[in-house]
């Protein structure tokens, strides 16, 4: 399985050492080396990326920033001289955080990592239909070895369990093998998410009250990393 990556730094002698440990792996391939933010910005719109190689503080707009910004974003692996930011950044789902400086063995288990994950990305794509669901107005997803159809309409909210995915309707829950950040590929635009382990159909949500989200009697937590972009949307 050919990888294509991506560095994002400022610093050239940290993109030469990447570049160094990159030429390691021959099924590596890197598409580019960005020393901005803004600069992967434009790359990622003409290029598929798998994995991406982040700085965290860039001029202009920083990593975990961009990181934000981005609805599909590819794995990622934090390179950084700052220990701190290292909560923030497990809250967005990367896969490993390596602090600068760091030996080859260590960006060696960062990548194998990267690429177990990668590998079950691969085998969760078969379990949504295809073409992309934005232009349907259901899903099939795999539960109790049969296919279920749901429709959107009927979706309240989507809870994370590790590997799996809870789906609560309207009228019935189910239990499939799919993590959020692949279903945020073929969720319409009104399925936000709002916690690491939760996305909810904004149309759906009856009531925000302080970091809950109230939805048909449920609540849901909002997450300190999603909390602006909620009620950005609740004030529009």
């Amino acid at each position: 399985m050919e990888i294509k990556c991506l560095i994002v730094d400022d610093e050239p002698a940290a993109i030469r050492i990447v570049v160094s440990f990159l030429e390691n792996f021959s099924h590596f391939k890197l598409i580019g080396k960005c020393k901005s933010a803004f600069e992967a910005i434009n790359l990622l719109k003409n290029n598929e990326i798998d994995l991406l190689f982040l700085d965290i503080n860039m001029p202009g707009l920083s990593g975990i920033d961009f990181l934000k910004s981005l609805r599909n974003p590819p794995v990622v692996i934090i390179t950084t001289a700052y220990r701190e930011y290292a909560v923030d950044s497990y809250e967005l789902e990367v896969i490993d955080y390596l602090h600068k400086p760091f030996s080859f063995d260590r960006f060696f288990k960062a990548v194998q990592r990267a690429e177990e994950k990668l590998l079950i990305n691969k085998k969760e794509s078969l379990i949504i239909t295809k073409p992309k669901i934005r232009e349907k107005d259901h899903l099939f997803i795999k539960a109790d070895k049969k296919h279920y159809k749901i429709n959107f309409t009927d979706l309240l909210f989507i809870e994370s369990m590790g590997d799996y995915c809870k789906f609560i309707t309207e009228g019935k829950t189910y239990l499939s093998y799919i993590t959020l950040k692949r279903l945020l590929e073929s969720l319409p635009e009104n399925f936000l998410r709002v916690h690491k382990s939760f996305i909810v159909q904004f149309d759906k949500i009856d009531l925000v009250e302080g970091n809950m989200v109230k939805i048909s009697g449920h609540k849901i937590p909002i997450g300190s990393s999603y909390r602006k972009g909620l009620f950005n949307l609740l004030d529009t």
